[in-house]
Formats: C-alpha cells, structure tokens, sequence
C-alpha cells in the first residue's frame, strides 16, 4: 500500500506536532490536519509562527518549512477524509464526568463520532489509525463502527501511540526512543496496512526503533508507560516528605538511587506533583480497567500513584499556610508559572491550579507571571472546578505579564513551573520589595536555596 495522502483528525497537542513532522520528512505525502474548531486551525495558518495555538520548542520552523508544500490546515473534515489514503485520530480523551466509570474512565464519545464520520464519509479503502490514548481493545469498537455501518469499504484499524513529552515533542518525534505500531496480522492486507504506517516512520527511524506489535498490546503500551514514570514521580514524592522530617535531602538520596543502572536517574525529580493532559487520565483509566476486570488488587496498586500525587499538593498548600503563621488571609502569594512544566503553554491537571484553589480557599490573594499562559486560561483553569463563582475567583487571582510586578509587595513565593528563566531573576530586587519576613516555596527545587537565604529568604524546598 503506498499512502500518498494522510488527513488527521485533530490539530492539538498531538496531531499537529506529529503531523508537523511526518509532513517536513515524507515531502511526497500531502499531510492534512483538520479540526472544527475554526479559531484553532487560523492559529495553526497564521503567517506569524509565534501565534501557533501550541508552544513547543522548534514547531514553529518545522510548521513554517512544510506549511503549504505539503502540509496543511482546514476545517473541512469530509473533504480530507474523502482524499485520505491514510487517516490518523487524535481527538481529545477526556476522563467521563459522568454516567459509569464517572472520574476514571475515558471519554469515548469523540472517537465515536470520529469513526462514524469516516464510515459516513469515505468512498475508498482507508487505513485508520488510533493516535489518541485508549483503552485496550477501543480498536474494536472503532473496527465495528467501520464496518457495520461504512459503504463496502474496507478499513484497516493501527493502533499509533505518541510518546511525547511536552517541552521536548519535537525532539521526541526526530529523535524518539521507538515508534510503536499494533495492527492484525492474520491477512496479508493487514500486514500490508502495518508496513505502510512502518514505511512513513522509516524516513527518518531506523529499522529497529520501529517496533510492530498486536494491537491490544500497543494499546496498552501507552497507558503502561505513562503509570510506570508516573509512579516514580510519585514514588521520589513520597520519599520527599520523609527526607523533610528525618532532615536528609531528597535531592542527594534520588542522586544516589538515580546512579544504580537497574533504576537509571530520569523521573526521580522531587516536586510539588505532576500534570499533563497523560499521567492523570492514563493511570486512571488503568485503573478502571482493572476495576472493570475484578482486579481489585491491581486496581488499588496504580490508584495509589494518584492519590500520592494529590497529597503532594494538597502537602504544599498546607506548607505554605503553616510556615506564614497559620494564616494567608490577605496575604498576597506570588507564583511563579502556571504550565504543568516548562517549555510548553499547556496547563492540564497542573500542579499550580490545585495549589491555587487550596490557598484560595484560605483567602489568599495570588498573583500570577507565567512566560506563555495566557490569564484567561488560569481563570478557565480555576472556574472548571467549580469551587467558587466565577467573579471570586477573578478578583482573588490575577496574572501580570511581568515576574516583578507579580511579587511586589507578596508575603511568599511560590514556584510551580520549573522555566529556567526563573533562576536568572534579580532576586535582590524581588527580596528589597517583598514583604518581610520574605518566603520563598520551591516547588520544583530549580532555585539555589543557600543564595537566596544570603539575600535574606527564608527558603523552603521540597524533601528538604
């Protein structure tokens, strides 16, 4: 099968990185990304790069170099499907706020209506191929959708895993770890579906980064990988707030752990938690499979990861309050970032917005200096929880697009997102025009605590 147009359903996070760069390596395939979200896809044809609905370190050259040869934006959905040799799903997942599997399961309904777009739509054979994260065996439902209400047409169903980090997504795809490919294999069509999906990642992966299993195994690869490095965030969490009270230094133990081969250094960063549109879903929607299954055992051991990651939060919040005296009433509370880390504008289950709500909700007054979310995001962040009207929670929180004028006159400091900028700061001048005694609270332990304590801070990090 030789696939000389791919369409993807779905310019986010996801869809249009990935399919930035399949469009800037594979010149002779005509790579289309459409979504009916009408705002986004001008965003994405904007002539001005920095105007990209996504922040991601070396997008906006890919976007720019392939734009218009052979990668494109629109809003017409049947219009691509129809021309597509190839299509690609990478709608939104979301975990169900309702019904059953309320608060574990994923949201389905937008890979339903995808499909049932594809039958509705497409006139000639076409491979499709899962991008979002699924539960196992979400294949086949899609496969039964396809075919038993398509036109005679035959549908190959992949499943495609991304394993992108945001802030490093690009990286990720040029330079990733292995592309991971599950399909059937009991007719050669099939096969013949799996090697052109191998065929558009061989441009530029080697063979044997190329990985082609069945496709409840690639499934569940994705959501295996997010609950392994999530638990050992929460993992070195854990052991954080035992560092802070036997006085031993979170910092020198993951270093020391970090050096044995068989545990390897990455992810053993000690932190206020971790966010991401991924961990938090992917865990519990393991969870609720297991659930589902009678695995009650299995169930518990992942579920346990979230809720040490909530306490990680919940933990810092409560610092904050006890170390300013048992009281933020009034007190102004700067923070630094708002992102769930740094090098990207995404905000999805960040740490700072849990931190936020529980400060406010002790009458605190936040400011807020993130270098790329918008202020209207950090209050759409906060109003999603519903915790208090929409009115209060604007007057208690307001952003700056300055870190200075954010911790003026501010009781504390918080860091929630580790931007690197942020340790460049005149942390004199911030210190001179604080409000004494000043507190910093390192959340991502970026911050040379022995010179701030020189200026004169009292400074707190985590398992410290």
């Amino acid at each position: 099968m030789k696939v000389k147009n791919i369409c993807c359903i779905g310019a986010g996070y996801v869809g249009g990185p990935t399919m930035s760069v399949i469009a800037q390596k594979c010149h002779e395939i005509k790579v289309t990304v459409v979504d009916i979200n009408e705002e986004r896809i001008a965003q994405w044809n904007d002539k001005n790069t920095d105007l990209l609905p996504i922040y991601e370190p070396g997008l906006a050259e890919v976007v720019e170099e392939a734009r218009g040869r052979n990668l494109f934006f629109s809003t017409d959905v049947d219009g691509a499907i129809d021309e597509a040799d190839m299509i690609f799903i990478s709608v939104n997942t979301p975990t169900k706020t309702y019904g059953i599997g309320k608060g574990m399961a994923a949201d389905l309904k937008y890979i339903e209506l995808c499909a049932r777009q594809i039958a509705r739509v497409a006139k000639s054979d076409k491979i499709v191929v899962e991008k979002s994260t699924l539960p196992v065996r979400t294949a086949a439902a899609l496969k039964s959708i396809l075919h038993y209400t398509g036109n005679g047409v035959n549908f190959h169903i992949l499943s495609n895993p991304e394993f992108l980090a945001e802030g490093t997504a690009i990286q990720d795809l040029l330079e990733g770890d292995r592309v991971l490919i599950g399909g059937e294999r009991d007719t050669q069509e099939s096969r013949d579906a799996m090697q052109a999906l191998v065929d558009v990642y061989a441009h530029w992966m080697k063979p044997d980064q190329i990985l082609t299993t069945n496709v409840w195994s690639s499934e569940l690869s994705k959501l295996t990988a997010n609950a392994f490095l999530a638990q050992r965030v929460s993992s070195i969490n854990a052991m954080s707030e035992l560092c802070e009270v036997t006085d031993a230094d979170v910092s020198e133990v993951a270093r020391a752990v970090g050096t044995d081969s068989r545990i390897g250094p990455k992810f053993l960063k000690a932190s206020v938690g971790f966010g991401g549109s991924c961990f938090q879903k992917d865990i519990l929607n393991l969870v609720y499979i297991a659930k589902s299954y009678g695995l009650k055992e299995v169930a518990d051991y992942w579920e346990q990861v979230i809720i040490m990651n909530d306490h990680q939060k919940r933990r810092f919040a409560r610092n904050i309050v006890q170390t300013l005296f048992n009281t933020v009433s009034g007190k102004k509370i700067a923070f630094l970032g708002w992102a769930f880390k740094k090098d990207t504008n995404d905000t999805r289950e960040s740490a700072a917005i849990y931190v936020a709500d529980d400060l406010l909700e002790e009458k605190a007054e936040i400011a807020v200096f993130d270098p790329k979310v918008k202020p209207h995001q950090m209050q759409t962040d906060l109003n999603f929880l519903n915790t208090r009207s929409q009115d209060e929670n604007a007057e208690m929180l307001t952003a700056t697009d300055n870190y200075y004028d954010a911790c003026k006159d501010a009781h504390a400091i918080a860091v929630l997102t580790e931007w690197d900028e942020f340790k460049d700061y005149d942390w004199k001048k911030i210190y001179d025009n604080m409000r004494k005694p000043a507190f910093v609270f390192d959340g991502r332990n970026i911050l040379n605590g022995e010179d701030l304590e020189k200026i004169g801070f009292i400074y707190r990090g985590i398992g410290k």
